[in-house]
């Protein structure tokens, strides 16, 4: 039995099966229109914002080796 979904961006009815290359979106269209939605940031995800500070970033990384000049 096939599973139907309502599209998330325009609510048709569509096919949440694996011949839905776009599930659970009816269309390309529709799953590109989501895309841009959060890439323009019109969705947030409710939250507190962690600061970034460069000692969080790479601590456990080791060093670059030292350059050569030839």
């Amino acid at each position: 039995m096939a599973t139907f979904v309502d599209c998330p961006n325009c609510g048709k009815r569509t096919e949440f099966a694996p011949r839905n290359p776009w599930r659970p979106f009816c269309s390309e269209r529709c799953k590109l229109t989501d895309l841009g939605a959060w890439a323009t940031e019109a969705y947030v995800i409710e939250g507190s914002v962690r600061a970034d500070t460069s000692s969080d970033l790479g601590e456990d990384r080791p060093a670059d080796p030292p350059r050569r000049d030839s």
